[in-house]
């Protein structure tokens, strides 16, 4: 059965003429004439029989369906690109994955890691993209995601990788000469805050026995990263992952102020939805992942037994 979809050159010349909202534009962009493009236009209208342009003398502004219709066509051409690009990268071998990544995570954990991937998998070319919060792998072109949470993301099947443990960071500059200092005096100091965890400092302080310190007081940053330079210059004392500061730590630019640790009730997963444990690319990626997970473990984790076993999601 032939499929009903059109040619891909009135699907070019529609997007180009949508996106600039002028014939003649698109026309300058494909480097063919503006009748050219008109007549491309109105046999894509023929073959849809909807009005994609309102015409109104020399200026044309899309329709309510031209609008709809033009998200849809802009990103399946992307979609085609991409996926041309990657056999003529690959000649057909290996692939290219998606994976959707906390920035900072990605930047302080897994792409240092990354250079021993491309030397086991040349063939394989792995696409970061940053996206913070969950959503639907259906609505996008992902492949896998990292992601710090529960173990619950509906239709994908999750994989526990490692917990997290909060220490608190800042410059030597910031306490005189000191290596270490109590709790008393570090709650004297301006505390750091990430943005979306508000209470962090709140329960480091009850682990450290102080629970009725008021800890909400301070700047806040959207980003680990900032926060990671925000104690560097000196504003204050930060609670960061430890992982997310390693090298600050080893060459002396940070220190750890105080021994007390917020072990996080929350976690990062490897993410995947269902219909992806077929690719061969995919589960050649999960499994490199799996192991320098593991190995990290050894490293932060006591008891390296009771790491979780992987959760379908429902």
């Amino acid at each position: 059965m032939r499929r009903k979809i059109p040619g891909t050159d009135l699907l070019i010349a529609f997007e180009t003429s949508a996106r600039h909202q002028s014939f003649t534009r698109a026309a300058e962009e494909l480097c063919l004439t503006q009748s050219a493009v008109c007549r491309q236009i109105a046999a894509l209208e023929d073959y849809l029989g909807i009005l994609l342009f309102n015409r109104v003398k020399k200026r044309v502004t899309l329709s309510e369906a031209g609008l709809l219709y033009a998200k849809q066509v802009r990103e399946y051409l992307k979609q085609m690109e991409h996926d041309t690009l990657s056999l003529m990268a690959h000649r057909g071998a290996g692939g290219v994955l998606e994976l959707a990544v906390i920035p900072t995570f990605a930047a302080r954990w897994l792409i240092p890691r990354l250079a021993d991937f491309h030397a086991r998998n040349p063939a394989i070319t792995l696409d970061l993209t940053t996206r913070a919060e969950p959503f639907m792998f259906t609505d996008t072109p992902f492949d896998a995601a990292i992601h710090f949470g529960d173990p619950v993301w509906p239709g994908a099947i999750t994989e526990y990788l490692f917990g997290e443990e909060m220490v608190p960071v800042c410059s030597p500059a910031l306490l005189d000469g000191a290596m270490q200092i109590d709790p008393e005096q570090l709650e004297t100091l301006p505390l750091l805050h990430q943005s979306a965890r508000p209470g962090a400092w709140r329960e480091w302080f009850e682990v450290a026995g102080r629970p009725n310190v008021n800890a909400m007081g301070g700047s806040r940053y959207e980003l680990f990263s900032l926060l990671v330079e925000a104690a560097r210059a000196g504003l204050g004392v930060a609670l960061m992952p430890r992982f997310f500061v390693l090298n600050e730590i080893a060459s002396g630019e940070l220190l750890i102020p105080s021994p007390y640790v917020l072990h996080n009730q929350r976690s990062y997963y490897l993410v995947y939805p269902q219909n992806k444990v077929g690719s061969p690319s995919l589960q050649v990626f999960c499994q490199w992942l799996r192991d320098q997970a593991s190995a990290y473990r050894v490293e932060i984790e006591p008891n390296p037994s009771a790491a979780k076993n992987a959760v379908t999601g429902q």
